[in-house]
C-alpha cells in the first residue's frame, strides 16, 4: 500500500525529535480538523537564531531506515518500527510548500544512514540543491552530516547548509562502546573537524557548528561531560554543545532503569548552565569540581555550587574587586557586574544600592562586603548557607486587623 507523505511526515518528525541540537522545542495543540486555524503541524519547532529571534522549522529525517544499532536510538536496525522514507524530490517540495504557507522559516534535516554513509549523505545534499538551486530558497537549513561520509560530500554539504552537526552521542568511548558498538569518537568527530578544516582552507567565515550528547544513559559523570565539551570548545569543533537527557525509549542490558521512567531533566538543566559558565565567565571546567565531587549539585545552580566550594575566596568586597571576580559571584551575572562597575564610580555601594541595581541579593549577599559590611545572620559556612538559600520561602497572610496591611489597597 502506498503511503502519502503526509503519513510519511508523521512518522518521521516522530523520529526526529528526540535531537536537541537545534535547540527545539514543539507545540502541541489539540485542533479539531478542518477548523478555523487548524493547519498540519507536525514536524514543526521552535529555535533562537543569534540575534535572539525565534523562528519556526521543519524538524524531520529524511529516513528512518538505519543499519546501525544502537541501544538508545529510536531507529535502531533491530527495533520493529514502520520505516518510511522521502525523495529529495519530496521532502525539498514539502518544505517549500511549508514556507510559502508560512507555517515555517526554515529546515532542520537530519538522517538514519540507509545502505551507507556516502549514499546518505547524496541524498540529504540533493535535497538541498534542490532547495536552493531549483526553489530559490535562500532560508535558514541546518544539516546533520554523516560520519563516515567522504570529505568531498561534507564540503558540499557545508556550501549548502546555513549551520551543520554531527552528534557525538556520548561523552566517552567507554559509553559509545556499552551502547553504540558500530560507532567510534574519531567517526563521529571527523565531519566536524571537516566542516572546521574547509572553512580555514577557503578562508572563509566558519561554518556554526554544534552537537549532542546524551545524559544519563551511562555512567558518566558530569566531570567527563564537561571535560568532552571543554576539549571540544577549544579545538574550535563547536559553537554549541546541547545536553539531553535520555529517554527510555527501548529495553536492554546495558540500558539504565531510571525511577519512575523519568529522564534526568534537572540534571540536564545544571549542565545547561554550567556550559554557560565555561563560555562566558571564564570558568574552566576543573574549577567545578573535585577529585571527590564528580557530579554537579541538581538543588543549586553550578556557579553557587563552585562558590560554596570554594568559601576560601569569599567575601569580596563590590566595590573593589575587578569584573572578572564579580560575575563570579552568585546572583551577579555580567550585566549586574558591569553596572555595579559603573555605578561605583560615583559612590561606595550599599546593599541597598545593589537592589536598585536588580543585583539577587538573596544569594549574592553571603559572598560579598558592601560598604564595608558583612552580613552577620548566617555563619560563613557551607551547609549553612546551602540551607538558607534552599529554604522556602515564607508566605505572610495578613489580616484586616494587621496594622501593616492596608484594607482599601490590599498592599503590604
Amino acid at each position: 500500500m502506498k503511503i502519502s507523505i503526509f503519513d510519511k511526515l508523521s512518522i518521521l518528525s516522530d523520529s526526529a525529535k528526540y535531537d536537541v541540537s537545534c535547540s527545539s522545542s514543539g507545540v502541541e495543540e489539540q485542533k479539531k480538523y478542518g477548523g478555523i486555524g487548524a493547519t498540519e503541524n507536525s514536524g514543526i519547532c521552535h529555535t533562537f537564531t543569534s540575534d535572539g529571534r525565534c523562528v519556526s522549522l521543519l524538524k524531520v529525517l529524511l529516513t528512518n531506515f538505519c543499519i546501525y544499532d544502537c541501544a538508545y536510538c529510536i531507529n535502531r536496525a533491530s527495533n520493529d518500527t514502520k520505516r518510511v522514507a522521502f525523495s529529495p524530490r519530496e521532502l525539498a517540495d514539502l518544505t517549500i510548500n511549508f514556507y510559502k504557507r508560512n507555517y515555517i522559516e526554515g529546515l532542520f534535516l537530519s538522517s538514519g544512514i540507509i545502505h551507507n554513509e556516502d549514499h546518505t549523505m547524496e541524498l540529504l545534499i540533493n535535497t538541498l540543491k534542490i532547495l536552493r538551486y531549483e526553489h530559490g530558497f535562500d532560508g535558514y537549513i541546518h544539516l546533520k552530516l554523516i560520519p563516515g561520509a567522504s570529505k568531498e560530500l561534507i564540503e558540499v554539504a557545508c556550501a549548502l547548509a546555513s549551520r551543520v552537526s554531527s552528534n557525538i552521542e556520548l561523552p566517552s568511548s567507554k559509553g559509545l562502546k556499552l551502547l553504540a558498538p558500530q560507532k567510534t569518537k574519531n567517526q563521529l568527530l571527523e565531519p566536524l573537524k571537516q566542516a572546521r578544516d574547509i572553512s580555514l582552507e577557503k578562508s572563509a567565515k566558519p561554518i556554526p557548528m554544534s552537537t549532542q550528547m546524551i545524559i544519563g544513559a551511562t555512567s558518566d559523570s558530569d566531570f567527563d561531560i564537561l571535560k568532552t565539551t571543554s576539549v571540544l570548545y577549544n579545538k574550535a569543533l563547536l559553537k554549541r554543545v546541547y545536553y539531553s537527557a535520555y529517554v527510555p525509549v527501548n529495553e536492554g542490558k546495558n540500558l539504565p532503569v531510571l525511577k519512575n521512567k523519568m529522564p534526568p531533566i534537572q540534571r540536564e538543566h545544571r549542565l545547561y548552565q554550567a556550559d554557560w559558565l565555561l563560555r562566558f565567565y571564564g570558568f574552566s571546567y576543573t574549577e567545578l569540581f573535585t577529585q571527590e565531587i564528580q557530579h554537579l549539585d541538581t538543588d543549586i545552580d553550578p556557579k553557587t555550587f563552585w562558590a560554596l566550594n570554594n568559601l576560601h575566596l569569599f567575601p569580596v568586597d563590590v566595590n573593589k574587586v575587578s569584573k572578572e571576580i564579580l560575575i563570579r559571584i552568585p546572583g551577579i551575572g555580567i550585566r549586574g557586574a558591569l553596572k555595579i562597575i559603573q555605578a561605583r564610580r560615583f559612590k561606595t555601594l550599599s546593599i541597598d544600592d545593589l537592589k536598585q541595581l536588580k543585583i539577587s541579593i538573596k544569594r549574592a549577599k553571603y559572598f560579598i562586603i558592601s560598604k564595608g559590611t558583612y552580613q552577620k545572620e548566617v555563619p560563613m559556612y557551607k551547609e549553612n548557607i546551602k540551607q538558607v538559600l534552599l529554604a522556602p520561602k515564607k508566605i505572610i497572610q495578613p489580616t484586616l486587623f494587621d496594622e501593616n496591611y492596608s484594607i482599601f489597597t490590599g498592599e503590604l
